[in-house]
């Protein structure tokens, strides 16, 4: 029997009455009457329950997210979706500076940049990790600048070393990840995972990704395989090959139906799919029968966004926020913006990850779940020398509410990795996997972050990057077996190539 995941009208149930309960919504009369009627709740890891639901039950199902779409949202006007909206709630947006020609490309660099910062500096002297709210009464004006090909080429490593340590351990419990990485002399990870010297029956509990492990535990890495962590950068080059920076909303659905096989995508990505071959059209198509819209899927598309927006953090976003919004709303968007702004301040290779993680809340209404989350996250990290202690906490403050894919706790969770660990390369990726939940979308985030704060690739480890023999496998286009070193010059020629881009935007009214 062929059990599609993450599109069962049964299991969708059970996950939008978690969604509901997080965004303000009284679901409890649409719970008691599944309830009543025999159904279970969501699964708890997995894309579908076992076995499918009677054809009455699934019809009650389809009925009741009709019906919890329809439910008042009380938190839809300190959480809007739509740009404008979110801008004047952000008294903080960055503005782009007057027009200039941009500087010159830097020669590229070897060793190690000035901004790399050691794994145990908790309070940097450039900026403090717990001051992220907006100190300035007007927003800063930022300055684009051409990204170094090098950087660019050490942040596509960075994306796919963090990326290929979480695998593994990706849907494992944290006691889980925790016992694996010590039993094997790994904790925190400062490598690859493996299961060289790990006791069988700890195996047993707490087996690897099924999926993951014969290309991905230490022993069996040969080139980076295919992820859809890698696979969405790589949809997001192309989509700017064929429609330049000023891209659309529907050119996104367009490279998706044209590049994207559907049995490769996930959660929101794939209901959001599913709408578009019904005929739904962006944005409905991220809100239809769709309780993954604050997923981190959109998160994972949001590097290429901050690649070509160096020093432009307010046009990372917004190019993010175009892309996020065919498959997210709300919190889901606010964390593809985040990340971008953090991006493209990254890129520019003079602000410690400190600044950039201050410009990345600065794109993010300030009164959201996941500005609260960010900010919280942040001021753990500064207080705590001991990271699990800060991912103890985390997780005792968001896994009662938030499925483990849910972008407020994982973006949460990315930006304490990053303040604890000061930016460095090793200690933010052993931080961040180290934490939980979805181990390879963060891993990757992270990765490429202090990879660009890094500023180079013979500034990464070799024994992360070796394993990669600059190589990447995947189903999208024709990248198959594209060396890292080819993504970073094509990356830096979108950057840079002259194409329309939307106009800077006017400044927010202040509050």
């Amino acid at each position: 029997m062929l059990r599609l995941t993450w599109a069962q009208p049964e299991d969708l149930i059970g996950h939008e009455l978690r969604q509901a309960r997080l965004d303000g919504r009284d679901a409890s009369a649409v719970a008691a009457r599944w309830r009543a009627a025999g159904g279970d709740e969501a699964p708890s890891r997995a894309g579908a329950s076992a076995r499918p639901a009677s054809p009455r039950l699934r019809l009650l199902a389809e009925d009741l997210l009709d019906e919890l779409a329809g439910l008042p949202a009380p938190l839809a006007d300190s959480e809007p979706t739509d740009l404008d909206r979110i801008r004047a709630l952000c008294p903080d947006w960055p503005l782009r500076a007057p027009a200039a020609p941009m500087p010159p490309t830097r020669p590229e660099t070897t060793g190690t940049e000035s901004t790399r910062l050691e794994p145990t500096r908790l309070e940097p002297t450039r900026s403090k990790p717990t001051r992220l709210e907006p100190t300035r009464p007007e927003p800063t004006r930022s300055e684009p600048t051409r990204p170094e090909p090098t950087r660019l080429e050490a942040a596509w490593l960075g994306r796919a070393v963090g990326c290929l340590l979480g695998k593994p351990v990706e849907k494992l419990p944290l006691t889980g990840i925790r016992r694996l990485g010590r039993a094997a002399g790994n904790w925190p990870p400062t490598t690859y995972f493996t299961a060289r010297g790990v006791p069988s029956g700890l195996l047993t509990a707490y087996p690897w990704n099924r999926r993951s492990a014969p290309t991905s535990l230490a022993e069996n890495i040969d080139g980076m395989p295919e992820d859809d962590d890698l696979n969405y950068p790589l949809l997001g080059l192309l989509l700017l090959q064929r429609h330049g920076r000023a891209f659309t909303t529907a050119d996104v659905a367009r490279v998706w139906l044209d590049e994207l096989p559907a049995g490769r995508t996930f959660t929101a990505e794939r209901l959001a799919y599913r709408n578009l071959l019904t005929g739904i059209e962006p944005p409905d198509t991220a809100r239809h029968r769709n309780p993954f819209r604050e997923w981190i899927g959109a998160l994972i598309r949001a590097d290429v966004h901050g690649w070509t927006n160096s020093g432009d953090p307010g046009a990372a976003a917004g190019q993010a926020h175009r892309d996020a919004v065919l498959t997210h709303t709300a919190n889901g968007v606010y964390a593809a913006m985040f990340a971008a702004a953090v991006i493209a301040t990254a890129a520019t290779g003079t602000a410690d990850v400190h600044a950039c993680l201050r410009t990345g809340l600065a794109v993010v209404p300030p009164g959201s779940r996941l500005a609260e989350a960010v900010r919280h996250a942040v001021r753990l990290a500064a207080a705590h020398a001991d990271f699990d202690a800060v991912v103890d906490e985390l997780h005792a403050v968001h896994s009662p509410a938030h499925h483990w894919v849910h972008a407020v706790p994982n973006t949460a969770l990315i930006a304490a990795a990053l303040t604890h660990a000061g930016g460095d390369f090793t200690g933010s990726l052993a931080r961040v996997v180290s934490g939980g939940w979805d181990t390879d979308s963060n891993g990757a985030t992270v990765g490429g972050v202090a990879a660009l704060l890094a500023g180079s690739p013979a500034a990464l480890p070799g024994h992360w990057t070796a394993p990669l023999k600059n190589r990447l496998a995947t189903s999208v286009g024709d990248f198959d077996g594209t060396g890292f070193d080819t993504l970073a010059h094509l990356t830096h020629r979108e950057a840079t190539r002259p194409c329309p881009s939307p106009p800077p935007l006017p400044p927010s009214p202040l509050p």
